[in-house]
């Protein structure tokens, strides 16, 4: 089922013409009360029914509005010109919103790749491209898109891990805009069908289930805790090494292994340490 454009005829001209053979009919109809007025009278009473029953062929289409056409149940033809139109009285005609749409789903509770139950929503665009599709391939177009929606999110939300545990892997928090494409294309699969197609879709909502919120707050408290301190590990033996080979560039003091290893130890406590450190000055020699 594919949209079929129709033409229809100017409203307020057919208007006008209905009215002045009405008004023509009840002059005639009055005309006919006279003596040997023969069949006028029955002529004008038909003429009148006629236009009355042409007035039903009249109807209103907005901007961004189609009219969906059928006659006995077959589909004829869309039209979509604005304004006061006119098509064939016996028409059936079902008004569709071409506009742009747009409704934010439930938080939905869902598992995702790695198994934890994450609340997830998401805000979806739409808007109706084949009004057709829309009428007769589905039963009501606007729940299909709600419930359809509502699947795609679910099938997209366990299909990636809610953080990324290693580097180039897609997660829902790190990678939105990835993840917003790949719900645009799983949207854009299920609603096809119904003539509807996707502008946007973007996540509105993420967060761990309440029951595992607290103990994934820990985890994620301990993963940055680890990442701080191998970066200060890291930048220490940096500084360490290069504290050594500028005393020994410059001759300053000649370290043994023993000495080298207690200054490499003292600096690595002074930098890697949580507390400022107090230091003690040795009055006495070297040795």
């Amino acid at each position: 089922m594919k949209e079929n454009p129709i033409r229809s005829l100017p409203g307020i001209p057919m208007l006008l013409a209905l009215l002045a053979i009405m008004l023509a009919a009840g002059w005639f109809f009055v005309a006919a009360l006279e003596p040997r007025a023969g069949g006028q009278m029955a002529l004008s009473v038909l003429a009148a029914l006629l236009a009355l029953l042409c007035l039903c062929g009249l109807y209103m289409v907005e901007p961004n509005q189609a009219a969906v056409l059928s006659l006995f149940g077959k589909y004829v033809g869309t039209a979509k010109e604005n304004g006061l139109r006119w098509n064939n009285p016996f028409y059936t005609k079902k008004k569709v919103s071409l506009r742009v749409r747009n409704f934010e789903s439930g938080r939905l509770k869902v598992n995702e790749l790695d198994g934890s139950p994450i609340e997830i929503a998401a805000v979806i665009v739409w808007r109706v491209v084949d009004s057709a599709e829309a009428v007769f391939n589905v039963d009501d177009y606007e729940s299909f898109v709600h419930i359809q929606s509502e699947a795609a999110l679910r099938a997209m939300a366990t299909s990636y891990p809610y953080d990324q545990h290693e580097d180039g892997q897609i997660s829902l928090r790190s990678h939105p805009v990835e993840i917003s494409d790949r719900l645009k294309e799983q949207l854009d699969e299920r609603l096809t069908a119904a003539g509807v197609d996707v502008v946007d879709a973007r996540i509105s909502h993420l967060a761990y289930a309440p029951e595992i919120a607290h103990a994934m707050l820990q985890r994620q408290q301990a993963n940055a805790v680890i990442a701080a301190r191998t970066r200060i590990v890291a930048g220490a033996v940096g500084m360490v090494e290069m504290a050594l080979a500028e005393l020994q560039k410059n001759g300053v003091v000649q370290l043994d292994e023993e000495r080298k290893a207690a200054m490499v130890s003292n600096l690595l406590v002074v930098l890697c340490g949580d507390r400022s450190t107090q230091p003690i000055v040795n009055a006495g020699t070297l040795y």
